[in-house]
């Protein structure tokens, strides 16, 4: 087993540790080696699937642990192990899916980790283009309830896809009391809201406060770096948390502010990182 500090670096992926051309800088995996010799245990946390995690970053990629789908899985990165996991069950499904067809909202019901990259969806808005990408985007994987009639019996989490209007998130999030609902960015169009849907208190927050308990890291020496909403709970979690130029301004001020992604912010972080832990 690698020696360690007893130290941990969270970071997003989407928006800050890639760039806008969906690739990591040299300069940022340089920073990803640093933290590696200087024994930080290195996380990534995203709300893409492992799949789609797999599409952007290559398996000797610097880096120790996976958090994905904003927490519903949690993986070894050095042997693939997948070590924690949450899922809906049947009766969370049809509560939720329930909630949602009352106010006509498109959503996807998204098979159990790790093949959350597989989902049954119903759409009934044909204005919902970011919806419509999305399906097109996973054409092999998705599923149309309109033709099989069926969700699954377990599901990783439901995603919603609203438009720009967060009056509208807050509205149909009220109705569904008990599980965890996270509000993000579309990555698709950068403006869409996706609802995200998980059972209660499964989030990228509680993702590295499980993985700190298991590797014995003291919450006392952990750092996370984000740019979105969903960073949130991870970013309330972190001793000393970071946020990118990039994010939404509303977010400003609540954590660090470095530049943004396409401007070093990763880097930035990485380097007061490193001060804070040598001086220590």
């Amino acid at each position: 087993m690698t020696m360690t500090t007893g130290s941990a670096i969270f970071t997003d992926l989407d928006g800050t540790l890639l760039n806008s051309n969906q690739q990591v800088s040299d300069a940022s995996l340089d920073c990803l080696h640093m933290l590696g010799k200087a024994g930080i245990v290195r996380v990534i946390a995203t709300g893409r699937s492992y799949l789609s995690f797999r599409r952007v970053i290559p398996s000797d990629f610097p880096a120790d642990y996976l958090i994905f789908s904003t927490g519903a899985g949690i993986l070894d990165l050095a042997n693939g192990e997948l070590l924690h996991s949450h899922y809906l069950n049947r009766s969370d499904i049809e509560q939720i899916t329930s909630t949602l067809e009352h106010y006509d909202t498109d959503y996807m019901v998204h098979e159990p980790v790790p093949e959350n990259h597989c989902f049954t969806f119903r759409k009934t808005n044909s204005a919902n283009i970011d919806f419509t990408n999305r399906i097109s985007l996973y054409r092999n994987y998705a599923s149309d309830f309109s033709s099989s009639g069926h969700y699954p019996e377990q599901s990783a989490q439901i995603i919603a896809i609203l438009d720009d209007d967060p009056s509208s998130f807050q509205r149909i999030s009220k109705k569904l009391n008990g599980y965890q609902v996270t509000r993000t960015t579309s990555p698709l169009d950068h403006r869409s809201i996706w609802m995200e849907i998980y059972p209660e208190n499964v989030h990228k927050g509680s993702g590295a406060a499980w993985l700190c308990q298991h590797l014995d890291i003291d919450h006392r020496k952990t750092t996370g770096i984000g740019n979105d909403y969903n960073d949130i709970d991870l970013l309330d979690f972190t001793q000393v948390s970071y946020l990118l130029a990039n994010a939404p301004p509303e977010l400003h001020g609540r954590y660090n502010l470095v530049p943004a992604n396409d401007e070093g912010g990763f880097c930035h972080a990485v380097r007061d990182i490193l001060k804070r832990t040598s001086s220590s």
